[in-house]
């Protein structure tokens, strides 16, 4: 496949057309601090034990005096759990109704700002059969917009704060990116956050099963869904290059290296291609540290995906080389011990970003105590 770079002069025209509807926008969200900590998990709870037991982790984090925002990067429950049936009566009888209000409620008790960004299992893969196809994929995304997303640029938590969602803050010469109400972006430090709903299953891409296969609905709605991420991508960097950010830090569930993925009989990756390329051009634009966050593939890791093109992580989606690009893959909530991600981030170091694991449950498979 061809390597991508985007000119300085494009992506300059890039950034500008990307950020103008907000770049003049001068709110209170950079509140002038270098350093940070930041409280990040994902693919939990995928269990009623730890949903039981989630007070070890919400009491882990609360604890924690250098917290102040805590992140959670999707998957919401197991991909072998039902889904909530939202939008279909009589519900689906395999179907846990509830299991969202749960989460919610259970996000409502950390007391520092709560951000959560979509993963593929409470809406992407409810149709499948190991969800017990108790769920229509656009409908559970309703669903999960409805009641997570109801308050457009508001965080969850008990400190909420502001932050902007794209449902405010879209391009105008794309109205219809206004429903992405998940994708969110907010600054800190002189640090770039943004959070984008991309999920696992290759980006949304294998087929739906029966009774819910509608190709050409799947279809739009990875474009409509993939295109409005590059879109928010790039205003978060238009953003971060117009007030002189030191660095961004990028949130979202899928794992865009699994090598379980591209192993045979994998999901997949070359759906997420396009999307890697372009974080890669504008990462190496940018030219200082960049973060990604990603669940999904459950074991924590630290890598340099980009770092070296000829690696194995390298070839996947050809690209140039891009030092400045760290990757932390979270601890699954399934994964012993289950643990959250303490990130320190501290502009006034070289290397702005530290990190340490936080264990919170020696044995999540049968019991937190």
């Amino acid at each position: 496949m061809k390597r991508l770079l985007l000119s300085t002069a494009l992506l300059a025209a890039v950034f500008t057309a990307g950020h103008s509807a907000i770049a003049d926008d001068r709110d209170d969200n950079d509140r002038g601090n270098d350093r940070q900590t930041i409280a990040v998990f994902g693919d939990w709870p995928y269990s009623q034990v730890l949903l039981d037991n989630a007070a070890l982790l919400i009491n882990s984090i609360n604890s924690d005096p250098d917290v102040s925002l805590v992140l959670h990067v999707g998957d919401i429950h197991s991909g072998s759990q039902p889904c909530t049936s939202a939008g279909i009566l009589p519900p689906i009888p395999a179907s846990k109704p509830g299991w969202n209000q749960s989460i919610y409620f259970q996000f409502q008790q950390f007391k520092f700002p709560f951000v959560y960004t979509p993963g593929d299992n409470e809406w992407t893969d409810c149709q499948k059969t190991k969800e017990f196809q108790s769920g229509d994929p656009l409908k559970e995304l309703a669903a999960v917009r409805s009641l997570f997303f109801a308050r457009p640029g508001k965080t969850l938590g008990l400190e909420e704060r502001d932050v902007r969602s794209q449902a405010k803050y879209f391009d105008p010469s794309f109205p219809a990116d206004a429903k992405f109400v998940e994708n969110v972006m907010w600054e800190d430090g002189k640090v770039v956050f943004v959070t984008l709903n991309m999920p696992g299953s290759n980006n949304d891409t294998l087929p739906w099963a029966s009774p819910f296969a509608n190709p050409t609905a799947q279809a739009q709605e990875v474009a409509e869904r993939t295109a409005a991420d590059t879109r928010w991508l790039k205003a978060a960097f238009g953003r971060a290059m117009d007030r002189h950010a030191r660095a961004v830090v990028v949130a979202l569930q899928a794992d865009m290296w699994d090598p379980a993925a591209v192993a045979p009989g994998g999901d997949g990756l070359s759906a997420y291609t396009p999307f890697v390329q372009e974080l890669a051009n504008l990462s190496l634009q940018f030219g200082r540290p960049v973060l990604l966050l990603n669940g999904d593939s459950h074991v924590f890791g630290a890598d340099h995906p980009l770092a070296v093109s000829s690696s194995s992580t390298g070839v996947i989606h050809h690209t140039l080389p891009v030092p400045n690009l760290t990757r932390i893959t979270v601890q699954g909530s399934t994964t012993a011990p289950s643990e959250w991600l303490r990130l320190t981030i501290d502009t006034r170091t070289p290397n702005v970003f530290t990190w340490q694991n936080v264990p919170y449950c020696r044995d999540p498979l049968t019991s937190c105590q």
